[in-house]
């Protein structure tokens, strides 16, 4: 018996959309856009990522770049914080020195967040205490567009500085150094980015222990003694 399924009205209007969606190439994914922000998770919504080496913010939606600002990143000595963070608060003029915007991050050692300036001329410099700093009207822009959760990525080396770490500093380089501690076990606390009691009586326990001056700070010569950096 020869088959005649393939003269069935539904099969023929099935065969007629395949080979629609084949013509337009609509069967075929996309080949990836080299503007595809690599290490970024894809999603439906935008994400921002910031890389410490260039004071720019890149805005991705759905893993493609969307547009690039000019922003002022952390000096120093308040370093910006490297992370993987979420956008948990929006305000308008949320104070002085803070423009017309403010979105704030999730960061756990302290109070951070992408923001607008009274002082338009710092953009494109490492001046702030560790803030995402944006022309007003370029953060109004974002204000707008980015709901609450959005991803902000912030990569960096947390040793680019090599800043003395001492009591009440915060960042990456003190999650970094209390990291190391614990993995030689001298720190038994949390490893949250705090320089705080716990943090400091660790690094002089390691001190003594490796015979450096018991100054409860992590300068140089810590840094090296730790592995952290290379010994000359």
């Amino acid at each position: 018996m020869i088959c005649k399924f393939h003269e069935k009205p539904l099969f023929k209007a099935f065969f007629a959309v395949t080979m629609t969606y084949t013509c337009l190439g609509m069967l075929n994914p996309p080949a990836c856009s080299a503007d595809t922000a690599k290490g970024l998770p894809v999603s439906r919504g935008y994400s921002i990522h910031i890389n410490l080496e260039q004071p720019q913010l890149k805005l991705y939606k759905m893993g493609r770049l969307v547009k690039t600002y000019p922003v002022a990143l952390g000096k120093p000595s308040t370093p910006t914080p490297i992370g993987k963070w979420k956008i948990i608060d929006k305000q308008k003029d949320w104070g002085s020195g803070f423009g017309s915007r403010w979105l704030g991050l999730n960061v756990s050692w302290g109070t951070y967040g992408i923001h607008g300036t009274n002082s338009p001329q710092s953009i494109g410099q490492y001046v702030s205490n560790g803030c995402i700093r944006m022309y007003n009207s370029d953060v109004e822009e974002l204000y707008k567009k980015l709901p609450l959760r959005t991803t902000v990525v912030i990569e960096g080396d947390p040793l680019r500085s090599l800043r003395v770490l001492e009591y009440g500093n915060a960042g990456a380089d003190v999650q970094l150094v209390q990291r190391r501690l614990k993995q030689l076990g001298y720190f038994q606390g949390k490893c949250d980015g705090r320089f705080g009691p716990v943090t400091q009586f660790a690094v002089t326990n390691f001190q003594l222990a490796n015979r450096l001056p018991m100054v409860g700070s992590v300068g140089l010569r810590e840094y090296k003694e730790l592995g952290l950096i290379k010994r000359d």
